[in-house]
């Protein structure tokens, strides 16, 4: 029996996952998470887990540090990653930080179930589409595109200001300040070489960087 603890802030993305589990009679969902401090929480209480299907984007601490420090003080424990994030660059992130999959939310079932089968065996599984794409970026010279020398953590508050969050309600959804956010802003603006909103919207238009 494939032991799962789930980790995702939307009950109703844990419920879906459930009952798409349940067309597989070896896996059991053991354990479930809303943050990442949750999921610290539940693998320091139980060590008998056999693979974490982890949400990129929760309150509190970023995907990409969540997952190193799980590999840190986890290794046994496979990640696979279930975003709702497309984009090559954040699953090329998550998978240099240490998680053994990703697939993206809007895939159907028997992808989800084969990527769990894969990555408990032991192997990698990247989504297809994914897949194809990253290697088509593998395939072409190397460019310097502004976005990829942001952090994980800046990354993440460029998404939500182009999708129109203003400052509190990032600070909110993160669980974190007002004050970092509007840091985080500040450093990545500069980063880009970006100095108004309407711009970064424009450049993540460009760059098909939406949800």
């Amino acid at each position: 029996m494939i032991r799962l603890l789930i980790a995702d802030d939307h009950a109703i993305v844990r419920e879906g996952i459930k009952k798409v589990l349940a067309l597989s009679e070896d896996i059991a969902v053991t354990g479930e998470a809303v943050d990442g401090a949750g999921v610290l929480q539940s693998l320091r209480n139980a060590a008998d887990f056999d693979l974490l299907l982890l949400d990129m984007t929760m309150p509190g601490i970023d995907g990409i540090s969540l997952i190193g420090h799980i590999r840190a003080c986890h290794a046994g424990l496979p990640i696979l990653v279930f975003s709702m994030h497309n984009e090559p660059q954040i699953a090329f992130r998550a998978l240099q930080a240490g998680a053994a999959g990703y697939v993206v939310k809007d895939s159907d079932p028997e992808t989800l179930l084969a990527a769990i089968y894969k990555v408990v065996g032991g192997g990698k599984y990247i989504d297809p589409v994914l897949a194809e794409r990253l290697a088509f970026d593998a395939a072409l010279p190397k460019q310097c595109v502004p976005h990829t020398m942001l952090s994980a953590r800046e990354f993440e508050v460029f998404r939500l200001l182009v999708a129109g969050k203003r400052i509190n309600g990032i600070a909110e959804q993160l669980a974190i300040s007002n004050k970092t956010v509007s840091t985080h802003k500040q450093h990545l603006m500069l980063k880009m070489k970006i100095d108004n909103l309407s711009d970064l919207v424009r450049y993540a238009a460009e760059h098909s960087l939406f949800n």
